[in-house]
């Protein structure tokens, strides 16, 4: 029993003291955002990492986002709803929730991976060490770029996204499952909100840094050689997608129960 507790112990105060590390990292990279302009070349070579590397990946799992959520909503619907409720089903499930936190989930975990690795490497072999010593501050070189690339470009691949999986569940409505262009397109346009869009940009904004963190935060930490960076890039995707989960509840009650409420 005493081990068992000790345990517990042991891991809420390495929870604590991560938490911890973690808010300091970030109020660091806030503090050297005026230095932005003269990072401004490393930030923009990371926006590309993010936003171009990115787009493959965003096409495919877009177009079949759109069209599996047509699929399902037509075999759910069929019996007791019009058809042309079926846009209006597949918008506000893309702009709320599945846009953002598919992107958040997809294109984050590649992402965070890249940033875990690539730091973590740098980490092992001393490279940060050296940054260090030559007065050369890791934060501002380092951190703070691929910060506000994450959260400056994930709402943009998100944009990308939801217009993708809208034209998926257009192109699998009309040519498979007998629904006309028309009754799609009014679907669409029946209940739609700016509140609704606006709201899950605003998500993958905070998803954007969520990402970013986690990734920044266990390369900066990682210990142990090659094995160390595999350990740090697993944690670092593990953590950055149950992060996304919870302030995807978290977001979810302020917005659209607080903000957007009355909308």
């Amino acid at each position: 029993m005493t081990a068992i507790l000790a345990g517990i112990g042991r891991g809420v105060i390495d929870a604590l003291s991560g938490s911890g590390r973690g808010l300091l990292l970030l109020r660091s990279i806030i503090l050297q955002t005026p230095h932005a302009w003269r990072m401004r070349r490393e930030i923009l070579e990371q926006m590309q990492v993010v936003a171009i590397g990115s787009m493959p990946m965003v096409i495919v799992t877009s177009v079949f986002v759109g069209a599996v959520t047509a699929v399902q909503a037509v075999y759910q619907m069929q019996a007791y709803v019009p058809m042309k409720f079926l846009g209006t089903v597949i918008s506000k499930s893309v702009f709320i929730e599945l846009g953002p936190v598919l992107m958040a989930l997809v294109v984050g975990s590649r992402l965070c991976a890249n940033y875990a690795a690539e730091l973590g490497t740098m980490k092992v072999t001393e490279q940060l060490d050296a940054m260090t010593i030559m007065a050369i501050d890791p934060d501002r070189y380092l951190a703070m770029p691929r910060f506000w690339a994450a959260v400056l470009m994930i709402p943009v691949v998100t944009i990308f996204c939801d217009a993708i999986a809208i034209l998926g569940g257009y192109v699998a409505s009309v040519l498979t499952l007998d629904v006309s262009s028309g009754v799609f397109i009014e679907g669409l346009q029946m209940f739609y909100k700016h509140s609704d869009l606006l709201g899950g940009l605003i998500k993958s904004f905070f998803f954007g840094g969520i990402i970013a963190m986690s990734g920044i935060y266990y390369g900066f930490n990682t210990k142990g050689g090659a094995e160390g960076v595999g350990r740090s890039t697993m944690t670092a995707v593990v953590g950055s997608c149950l992060s996304v989960l919870v302030g995807d509840y978290l977001l979810a009650i302020v917005l659209f129960q607080i903000v957007f409420e009355k909308t």
